[in-house]
């Protein structure tokens, strides 16, 4: 058996009852935080608190040479821990067909999700929203600026009216000139909001940093001004919202501080 468990967003305790039950009851139990992790809790918090041997491994452990967790779920019960829900990443769902192939049953246990945070933090409805994007480092794709690919998936959203929740890059195990299992970097909202405003200096944007966390900030304003503030610790997200509803508008204003002139045009 291969149980795959999200841990949500925030901490060691942010899992489900269910998560936690499976986690305890597993053999083994691996887990991956290069797609993404917890903002409030590492690696030894989660052991300690779920009395857990938890085996960490990389982007290639996973992607390329997974025989480590099918081996452990074809013997036993393995569990695969990732940080908001488990199946976000495709990543995790071509492990999942691996193991079907081979016979293994596998089960999915889910977490709160970044993008279902941000629709409840900021107000705008969820179903409101169209396909997202991530804006990687300029030395992630060879260039100095966004990808044709970002700034094509913002512009068909707002022809829609739709809003597009923007990842923000993370690179863990990889820098600017290569493989390095030390680096570890996260874009930050006022970042994105920098390079995104060379297109759309004047456009409404919302910041969502650490959400799930106690002290979980969200903020709206033009692009230029939030490009010009810091939101503390990572991770971070940015909403580019599409046409408002009235109780949207309100919630911006009322939850994200949004300027009037912005959220009456």
């Amino acid at each position: 058996m291969l149980t795959f468990i999200g841990l949500g967003l925030y901490d060691e305790r942010s899992i489900t009852v269910e998560g936690r039950e499976a986690l305890r009851s597993a053999d083994r139990v691996f887990a991956e935080f290069y797609t993404s992790r917890l903002v409030g809790a590492d690696v030894d918090d989660l052991e300690a608190y779920h009395d857990a041997e938890i085996e960490v491994r990389s982007r290639e452990g996973v992607e390329r040479d997974p025989e480590a967790i099918l081996a452990a779920a074809a013997d036993g019960h393995a569990a695969f821990l990732t940080a908001g829900d488990t199946m976000i990443s495709t990543t995790h769902t071509d492990l999942r067909l691996r193991a079907e192939e081979r016979g293994i049953d596998t089960r999915v246990i889910h977490g709160v999700t970044a993008q279902s945070a941000a629709s409840s933090l900021t107000g705008l409805q969820n179903y409101r929203f169209g396909k997202a994007t991530t804006l990687p480092f300029p030395y992630a794709h060879g260039g100095d600026d966004v990808p044709g690919s970002v700034i094509d998936t913002i512009e068909a959203n707002r022809e829609r009216g739709l809003h597009t929740v923007v990842y923000l890059d993370i690179k863990v195990g990889t820098g600017p000139t290569g493989p390095d299992p030390d680096h570890e970097e996260y874009m930050t909202a006022d970042v994105a909001a920098g390079l995104l405003a060379d297109g759309w200096e004047d456009a409404l944007a919302v910041v969502v940093a650490r959400a799930g966390a106690p002290d979980a900030v969200v903020a709206a304003d033009r692009l230029s001004a939030l490009a010009q503030r810091e939101f503390g610790d990572p991770l971070h997200l940015l909403v580019i919202p599409g046409d408002l509803h009235h109780v949207e508008a309100d919630a911006l204003a009322g939850l994200a501080g949004a300027p009037a002139d912005l959220i009456e045009e």
